[in-house]
């Protein structure tokens, strides 16, 4: 085995995407230690997305002041890969680990991100991937707008940014006053959920618990992610009621393509496009990718059958390394995975082997490598 590469997700709980690539390249390194490794950790758009990116291809992580969840000031940062594309990932702006207990969701602000978009362009980038996840927000994208100068107006005829707490007083919206910077710039949104704006699969709904919003305050941001929806389309004749993903983020998936006419992908797609996956492809051997279980959610395309896609065009062996095994998984052969295996060597509940993850991967890495160089592959 002269080349391979290494592009697995998280397993979430017990060890990053950087650690399993490090596991997996020794493993390789101890029988073929010659080999090609390239190794490229996944992140799914939420915390770690940037450093992940910088770590798969190089570039420069920008720190910054903006501001954060609660509208105060705070250090964040973003990425900059191949000189004039920028990364950011929400979470580090308007993330639930930058508000702690003070749970106020409907208060909170996505206007952070809009800062850091601005900061990247004025930088020189002329292409800017957000990933959503994490976030601590329910406002519908608009502090970020606002932040890129989306107007906002009341009845009024006031300006002002809105939160979820205020979605309801927006009676129309101009994007004509959008920040020019952005003209002509390429944005692209990571969003890996197919969840609506509002209704019981809405961001409220599902998305509003873990953010601290009782019944009654996921059926007032419910109502008020309606009536956002209603006021994007009348101001800017763009339906987000059903698109699916607009509920990512509290919103933020439809407020990305309203106000910034991003296009919402899946985040494995986004990052094979970006760290040329396809032609990183030519002439390797061998691809090995895993997360923490595989199962019926995953055959819809997230990280290990959007590698696998690629794998299959160009016939390059995918071996999918994971926690558990899902029963129905078959598809995932007719996909492009060549084999999967499971970490996991005793018969214990997760809470009782989760400590032992990191050496069972390198145990299991090493009987898997083992093998193939018996075949003299």
């Amino acid at each position: 085995m002269k080349k391979c590469i290494l592009i697995p997700d998280s397993f979430k709980g017990t060890m990053s995407s950087s650690q399993v690539c490090s596991i997996m390249k020794d493993a390789i390194h101890t029988y073929y230690k010659d080999a090609e490794v390239h190794s490229i950790p996944v992140a799914d758009g939420g915390e770690g997305t940037v450093d992940s990116f910088l770590e798969a291809v190089g570039g420069e992580k920008v720190i910054c002041t903006v501001t954060g969840p609660h509208f105060e000031k705070i250090e964040s940062f973003y990425g900059i890969i191949d000189d004039t594309t920028a990364i950011i990932e929400m979470a580090s702006c308007a993330g639930l680990p930058l508000v702690g207990d003070d749970l106020r969701t409907h208060q909170a602000t996505t206007f952070g991100v809009g800062e850091l978009m601005l900061h990247a362009v004025s930088k020189g980038c002329k292409k800017i991937v957000v990933g959503l996840g994490g976030s601590a927000t329910t406002d519908g994208g608009t502090g970020a707008a606002a932040a890129v100068g989306v107007s906002f107006y009341n009845k009024k005829g006031e300006t002002f940014i809105p939160t979820g707490e205020t979605l309801t007083e927006i009676a129309s919206i101009d994007r004509t006053t959008r920040n020019p910077l952005l003209d002509d710039i390429e944005i692209v949104t990571m969003c890996d959920i197919d969840n609506p704006l509002y209704g019981e699969q809405g961001a409220a709904y599902i998305f509003g618990p873990q953010k601290g919003a009782d019944e009654e305050m996921i059926l007032f941001l419910d109502n008020a992610l309606q009536h956002l929806s209603y006021v994007v389309k009348e101001s800017l004749n763009v339906d987000i009621s059903v698109l699916p993903g607009s509920g990512a983020a509290g919103g933020m998936g439809g407020g990305m393509v309203a106000f910034l006419g991003s296009s919402l992908e899946m985040g494995i797609e986004v990052v094979l496009d970006t760290v040329n996956f396809d032609t990183l492809l030519k002439d390797t051997d061998m691809v090995f990718t895993g997360e923490g279980k595989i199962d019926v959610q995953s055959l819809r395309g997230k990280v290990v059958i959007g590698i696998a896609r690629r794998t299959k065009k160009q016939s390059v062996p995918l071996v999918a390394i994971v926690g558990d095994i899902g029963d129905t998984i078959e598809a995932a052969y007719e996909e492009g995975v060549s084999a999967i295996f499971s970490i996991n060597r005793v018969a214990k509940d997760f809470p009782k082997i989760k400590h032992r993850a990191k050496s069972d991967m390198a145990l299991t890495m090493d009987n898997l490598i083992r093998f193939v160089q018996r075949l003299g592959f």
